[in-house]
């Protein structure tokens, strides 16, 4: 699903995954964390400037 990339998660962050992966019906923890990625995403594309995405970024706590 990632190519030749690889994905690392903490033990209890993956079990976390895989547990709301399947409650949800994805076919896979990897198919999950592509469509929240994908959703993440898609929320940041339709910003105006970089210093919208910036801003967005650490509303959520992605940069400080």
């Amino acid at each position: 699903m990632f190519g030749s990339s690889k994905l690392r998660l903490d033990k209890d962050l993956l079990a976390k995954v895989r547990r709301y992966a399947d409650l949800a019906g994805y076919s896979s923890p990897e198919e999950f964390i592509t469509h929240l990625i994908e959703k993440e995403l898609a929320t940041l594309e339709d910003a105006d400037s970089e210093e919208e995405i910036k801003k967005r970024l650490k509303g959520v706590g992605y940069i400080s």
